[in-house]
This record gives C-alpha cells, structure tokens and sequence, in this order.
C-alpha cells in the first residue's frame, strides 16, 4: 500500500528549516505474523530530536539523511496477525513522522481511549508527563513546604512538573514567555508566581523577589541564562534536574551562561541530569497517579494541534520559539 513519510534531509545548522526535511510516498508492505499495521492518529514533535538530527555526538544513535524521522505516536490497529491486539485497539508506538507503520505488536502499548483523548498519551499521560514525574518527585522527591522554580513552565514537561508540585504542598514559581503562558500559569496551573522572562530585565533578580528564602529545587528545561539565574538563588543544599537545554539546542557558538557554576560547591548543590528512558519502572506508578487526576480535572493541560503529516516540520520548528501551549502535537487524521 502506499504510504506517506517525512525524511531528514540534510543535518541542520543552527535553527532547522522546513527544506531540512522531505516529504516521500513509499511502498508499505502488509504484516507478517506477530505484526500489525498501525494508521497513526497523533505524532509528536519534542525538542531532544534536535540532537538526533545533528551530525555531532548525542545520547543515543543520529538520524542521517535520507533516514524516516522517527518519533512518538498514537494510532489505531487497522490490521492484526498478532493474539494480543485487535483492529480497533489504539496503541502508542515510536514511528511517527508517517501516515501508516508495520511493528511487532510486543513494541507497542496499549493506550484506553476513555480515559483521555488518545492524544494525551503523548502529553501529560505520555512521555512529557513520565519526565516531569520522574524528575519531580522520583528524583528530587519534593515534599510539602519546598519552593520549586520550572523554568519552560508551560510546556509540555514544565506544565505537569508546576502541577505535581503544587498539589505536593510546595511553593511553585514558573517561567514562560508569554502573558498568554504566564495567565494560564497562575490561573490553570495555579502556581503561586509566573514570570514572563521575555519582559524581565534581570531573571535573578526577579527570582529573588519571587523566592527571597531561595529556590530548594529548580527543574531546568532550558539551561543558559535561566540556570544562571537559579544558581544565583539556589537554597542551600538545593537541587537541580536537569531535564534539557533548550536554549542551546541549535546554537552555533558555546553560550555565555552560567558563569557562576561555583554556586554548586559554596551552596553544597545536588545537580543531576536524566533521560527518563532509563526509569521506565516508574511507568505504572506513573499512569496510577497522573491519569485519575488528568481524567477528573484536578490537572490540567494543554495541546496545541497542528493539523496534517505535512506540516510536522513546521510545528518541530515552531517548538524553538516557544509558539506551543503544552504539548505540541501533529493531527494526522
């Protein structure tokens, strides 16, 4: 049958554009046993894949060109050869970026439409929703009466971590780039202080103002000029996660920031990165935990839909000058 795919077509430099990629139609051959075909519903798009279009080192393996983009997705079993699923079934798997896929059905997960949209296993009940779950409460285990900064607040990581600490007990601040993120910070999210980093002339000192009792954990999204300024008011014995760096994903020169790195040894700072890839134990807990909340209301969230296959690298793009509210995701269907 035919088939649509976006492909990486040349490594970007410095900020991808739409000609970095490719749209091609392909053959797609039928299931053979233990497989199934999947028609995709909702892919994702998500900052680390700027790493994984790079020529240079990355934590895992590069797509080269000429390479099918590969990412999240959420579809719906339209053919079966496998016991375990049915046509009908939606499923989460990780060859997005295409109309339709063949997998070994033990790949994928199955996802309950009734709880949520299906799109949400992308989000807040997906990946996104896995990391600021795992960063927040396994790693640095927040606990009632902490004051916990997120900077990237409104994105799709950033969104649940300012949730989940808030119904922890902490004192949450959250940083975005918008007045529209900054309300919906404040008013869905109900974080106790949102700053717009876009209009402030000095984070740090904004910060300190928001937390002048210092900041116990900081949940870092972006890196640069934001980690400067939360060394600056870290509490001590504070913690830093490190989640991503999206400030300095496509630069072409090392950036200035942080210059003051020695906070960590004067302030007897814990700072550690992760991939939440590695804690998939935690899964189950997770979905537990997050999905009855996500179902009745008590967390919100936000998605902003981009509608068609072919415009998945603009809505990739669009990722890097914080255009989304929440997750952002491609409607394929």
């Amino acid at each position: 049958m035919k088939n649509r795919e976006i492909r990486l077509k040349q490594n970007p430099v410095g900020t991808p554009k739409e000609s970095d990629f490719e749209l091609v139609e392909t053959e797609l051959s039928s299931p053979s046993e233990g497989e199934v075909l999947v028609r995709n519903h909702y892919m994702s798009v998500d900052p680390y894949m700027r790493g994984r279009i790079a020529k240079g080192a990355s934590y895992a393996d590069n797509w080269k060109p000429g390479e099918a983009m590969r990412g999240g997705c959420v579809g719906e079993v339209v053919e079966s050869r496998a016991e375990s699923l049915r046509p009908g079934d939606f499923v989460v798997g990780e060859k997005g970026w295409r109309d339709y896929y063949v997998s070994r059905a033990e790949k994928l997960r199955v996802v309950d439409a009734e709880v949520a949209p299906v799109s949400t296993h992308l989000g807040v009940l997906g990946m996104p929703g896995m990391t600021a779950y795992v960063g927040l409460l396994k790693l640095a285990a927040a606990r009632s009466g902490q004051t916990v900064f997120v900077s990237a607040a409104a994105g799709a990581v950033g969104s649940l971590v300012c949730q989940l600490a808030r119904d922890a007990g902490c004192r949450v601040i959250g940083s975005a780039g918008s007045p529209q993120k900054v309300d919906w910070l404040t008013g869905r999210a109900g974080v106790d202080v949102a700053l717009n980093y876009r209009e402030s002339s000095n984070l740090a000192a904004d910060l300190k103002e928001a937390a002048p009792d210092g900041i116990d954990i900081y949940f870092d999204n972006v890196g640069t000029d934001h980690l400067e300024a939360a060394l600056e008011n870290m509490a001590m014995h504070g913690q830093i996660i490190c989640c991503g760096m999206i400030s300095s994903y496509n630069a072409t020169e090392a950036p200035a920031a942080p210059r003051n790195l020695s906070h960590i040894v004067w302030k007897r700072l814990r700072l550690q990165g992760f991939i939440v890839s590695d804690h998939w134990e935690h899964y189950d807990d997770f979905i537990s935990d997050v999905a009855p909340r996500v179902r009745d209301g008590s967390i919100a969230y936000e998605e902003t839909v981009v509608d068609g296959l072919e415009n998945a690298p603009r809505a990739f793009i669009n990722l890097f000058s914080g255009s989304n509210l929440g997750k952002m995701v491609v409607k394929i269907v």
